[in-house]
């Protein structure tokens, strides 16, 4: 049998290495590579092709659920595994909406990472209890969940949160130009669609807003 090759993403180094050391312990598991942010998680993966990525759901420059968005469509039989601190219902079905499969908190990994992954590279979904009660209650209430994602697609495009995460991490307008590859012209537009679009007034409501709605951690 030949080994599953993961792709492992997180910011900060000693989490990566403790995620490693985890699925290393796996019987035919193999960490292809490590990226620490998501935009390097992307590139990583269409360069590496991994059977999965493992990725932290608030990592600089491309948040979890964008990458998991860009992965997803670039490589569409790569399976994703979302690792975060929250378990909110709008988070799990904007996961869900990326096209991820998986859902662990980071709490749970060192007992359920394992698992998860097996189950995955089956194409299997696997989820915390948490989770599972949410899922439970988009099928008991399959109208609002339906409602909830069309008002999402009606807001701001992928390459719109892009910006805003870029923005509210302090770039500038020629840096976040540079990092997506587009004229500063180009940014400006974009940026100045944002706030009418968010009927925001300065960077600092834009801050806020990318808090809030989990694009950046506070």
């Amino acid at each position: 049998m030949s080994k599953t090759r993961i792709l492992v993403a997180d910011d900060h180094e000693i989490v990566r290495q403790g995620l490693r050391t985890v699925l290393e312990q796996g019987e035919d598991l193999e960490v292809c590579g490590e990226a620490a942010n998501g935009r390097e998680a992307v590139n990583m993966a269409i360069e590496l092709r991994p059977h999965i990525a493992v990725l932290d759901f608030g990592m600089p420059e491309l948040n979890g659920l964008e990458a998991t968005r860009q992965i997803r469509q670039a490589l569409p039989d790569c399976e994703v595994l979302l690792l975060t601190m929250h378990d909110t219902e709008q988070l799990v079905r904007e996961v869900l909406a990326a096209g991820a499969r998986g859902f662990v908190l980071k709490n749970d990994a060192g007992r359920m990472l394992i698992s998860a992954i097996e189950a995955l590279r089956e194409h299997r979904p696997f989820f915390s209890s948490k989770v599972s009660e949410v899922l439970l209650s988009g099928f008991l209430n399959p109208q609002a969940v339906a409602d909830e994602l069309a008002a999402g697609r009606a807001g701001l495009t992928p390459r719109e949160r892009e910006i805003v995460q870029l923005v509210a991490e302090g770039r500038s307008t020629k840096e976040t130009a540079d990092q997506l590859g587009i004229s500063v012209k180009t940014a400006e537009t974009h940026r100045a669609n944002i706030m009418r679009k968010l009927n925001l007034g300065s960077v600092a409501d834009l801050v806020r807003y990318a808090v809030r709605n989990g694009i950046i951690q506070p």
